[in-house]
């Protein structure tokens, strides 16, 4: 327990602004969807992807890799590890996203805005 609070301590502290995040999702975009009207694409949909069962979205045809992820749940911490390096958080997913989301305060601001957009 103590070490997961460790790690996500420096996400807590990070600033979270929605819409900067809406900006970083944007590179996200070409591949999902989320919000209200959000269907499944090249990615499957992203609306309330936290507290959602991984790999779960109907219609949406999952790598190996994330059927057998080793987290039953997306929470914060895996949500923010994915969009940071989604390959070493899974190996064998199939997701192509190579260039990450390296700063900390951008995958802060990505995940409020994703979570933003199970509210509406």
């Amino acid at each position: 327990m103590a070490a997961a609070l460790t790690v996500a301590l420096p996400y807590a502290a990070a600033a979270q602004d929605v819409e900067a995040g809406a900006s970083v999702f944007k590179k996200c975009a070409a591949c999902h969807q989320v919000g209200p009207t959000a269907k499944n694409a090249l990615g499957p949909e992203l609306t309330c992807v936290i507290g959602r069962k991984v790999a779960s979205v109907d219609g949406f045809n999952y790598s190996e890799g994330l059927k057998h992820a080793g987290f039953d749940t997306w929470d914060d911490e895996h949500f923010l590890s994915w969009v940071e390096n989604n390959k070493k958080l899974v190996p064998g997913t199939k997701m192509i996203f190579p260039a990450g989301v390296k700063d900390e305060t951008d995958r802060a601001n990505l995940l409020a805005y994703v979570k933003s957009q199970c509210a509406k």
